[in-house]
This record gives C-alpha cells, sequence and structure tokens, in this order.
C-alpha cells in the first residue's frame, strides 16, 4: 500500500467483528454493494481473501482472524487521536507548570497565582523560574510553559496577551531633598545620583534615553539586579531610582517615597507568552485563562 486510506481500516474492523458483508455496511451506513468493493479493496492490498463463503454465512481466513485483534486496537487508537479532546475536569488534572518572570513579580503575584490555582485545581503545581533575559528559546525548547513580563523584540512565533499596563514611576527615601522642590524638573532630576535595575547590567536605558532626546543626561552610580534592590537602596540612600508603578503594591513599597517622572516615558504591557504548540492543550489554555482573570479582577 503507497497510501494508506483510513477508511479501510475501519472497514476493515467492521467486516472482522460482523463476518458478514451486509452486517458490516449496516455498521458503517453503507450500501452492501459499497461494502463489497471495500472488501475487493482490501483483498487486493492485504493479498488474502479475508472473509470466504461458509454454507450461508462467511468465516474469516486464519491471517484475518491473526490481525482482527490488532485491527480494532489501530482502528480504536486512530478514532480516540482524531477526536476532539475530552471535556476537562480540572480538579482531576495533576501537572506542574514552569513560568518565568523577573523577581519583582514573583514578589508581587505568586502567591496570589498560586491560591488561585490551588482552589480551583489542587494537582496542579506552579514553579516560577528567573527571568534573567529575554531568550525565547526556554519556550520553543518546552523547558518554560509561560513567560511573563515584557515582550521581547524578537518574540517571532510567539502567542502573547497582555495581563495589564504598566508604567515608571520615580522613587527616593523619605525626607530626600528631590520631594522638596516644588514642580520637579528634568535637571534636579538628572542632577540626583541614580540606582538602577538593569538585568545586563548596563548603564543606560529607557529612563536614559527619554531624557538624551530633551539633551538632558543622569549620573547612575549603582546598577542592581531586581526592583525590590532599587528600593532598598533608595530607601537607605541618597540615590534615587525608577520601578513599574505595580510594584507600588507591595509591602516594601511602605519604605519609600514616591513621584512622577518630570518627563514623558512611554507605558508598557506585561504580558503572558506561550509557544503556538500550546495553543490547542485543554490545561495551558485552562491556566492562560485563570491568569488573564485573575488580573482583571485586580483592576
Amino acid at each position: 500500500m503507497t497510501e494508506v486510506d483510513l477508511n479501510l481500516l475501519v472497514a476493515l474492523d467492521a467486516l472482522l467483528q460482523e463476518q458478514s458483508v451486509s452486517a458490516a455496511a449496516r455498521r458503517m451506513n453503507l450500501s452492501t454493494s459499497a461494502m463489497s468493493r471495500t472488501l475487493s479493496r482490501l483483498r487486493t492490498a492485504l493479498r488474502d481473501p479475508i472473509l470466504v463463503p461458509a454454507g450461508r454465512g462467511m468465516v474469516a481466513t486464519p491471517h484475518a482472524l491473526a490481525i482482527a485483534a490488532d485491527v480494532h486496537a489501530l482502528k480504536e487508537a486512530v478514532v480516540r487521536v482524531l477526536s476532539p479532546a475530552a471535556t476537562l475536569d480540572i480538579r482531576e488534572i495533576s501537572r506542574d507548570f514552569t513560568i518565568r518572570a523577573n523577581e519583582a513579580f514573583v514578589l508581587l503575584y505568586a502567591a496570589t497565582l498560586s491560591a488561585a490555582v490551588a482552589g480551583a485545581a489542587p494537582g496542579i503545581r506552579l514553579r516560577f523560574a528567573p527571568r534573567s533575559d529575554k531568550d525565547v528559546h526556554p519556550l520553543r525548547e518546552a523547558a518554560v510553559d509561560l513567560d511573563i513580563g515584557v515582550l521581547p523584540a524578537d518574540a517571532g512565533e510567539l502567542r502573547c496577551q497582555t495581563l495589564f499596563e504598566d508604567r515608571y514611576v520615580g522613587v527616593a527615601r523619605h525626607g530626600h531633598p528631590i520631594l522638596d522642590t516644588g514642580k520637579l524638573t528634568v535637571g534636579a532630576y538628572a542632577a540626583c545620583g541614580h540606582v538602577v535595575f538593569s538585568p545586563q547590567a548596563d548603564f543606560s536605558g529607557p529612563v536614559d534615553r527619554a531624557l538624551a532626546e530633551l539633551g538632558a543626561h543622569r549620573e547612575v552610580k549603582l546598577i542592581v539586579p531586581s526592583f525590590p534592590a532599587v528600593i532598598a537602596v533608595a530607601s537607605t540612600s541618597d540615590l534615587i531610582g525608577s520601578i513599574p508603578k505595580s510594584y507600588l503594591r507591595s509591602a516594601a513599597a511602605d519604605q519609600i517615597a514616591t513621584f512622577d517622572l518630570p518627563f514623558v516615558m512611554p507605558g508598557f504591557d506585561i504580558v503572558q507568552a506561550w509557544h503556538p504548540r500550546m495553543d490547542a492543550d485543554p490545561v495551558h489554555r485552562w491556566l492562560r485563562a485563570l491568569i488573564f482573570e485573575t488580573f482583571r479582577s485586580m483592576g
């Protein structure tokens, strides 16, 4: 057989189960003549009569009897593979998911998401992995199930869904002189020493690009690996920093004062991203929907 016709497999199973052309035709809602033609094709393909006359009925050949169980199992497997997924009972699912996100996101939302998952699907566990970079290969290689953060520019084929919009605000220790300047100017802001979060340890970032467009330059004195570290440094020194406004939800935000940046900074979307191979996976789809609804309920 140069090309496999799965209809022949179904017909062969019906013929072997019924051992009657007319009964097999009824099972498959075919005419007797159509089933006879199918039997002829099967005899040619298998080089075996399959069914032969025996009195008023038919009996299977030794070869047909030998393959009957395998034929039935194959037919059932094909039907199972080509049928829609069964209705998902999420409470019966046991599965682990790896979510890549930065430290600030984990501190802010990991407990909330874990509680939401546990309440609906106690057999599902979440594993948060550090987001030290925006490399998309872990998603492509299935090492990571979801990536949450700012979508990388080279996202390629990845699917994504916006969870919430965010923007940067300034942070400084309580009593910092910059908070007493009335209307904060770009010059006063740039004149301060700055602590910056940068996973790549860059001394220049989006704030610096926005300042450069205004002909200003700030002095970055310290680079730290997380937004919590920005807060920790800013709250105990004269350095000022900038953090996503969403991080003001954290308990650590009580340690610092906040202010609006004195120049326009574009906002950014926090998204959940995944590889297209997971689009139709019912449990993965359920988890994405739960995460989306959780953030929507936060407002």
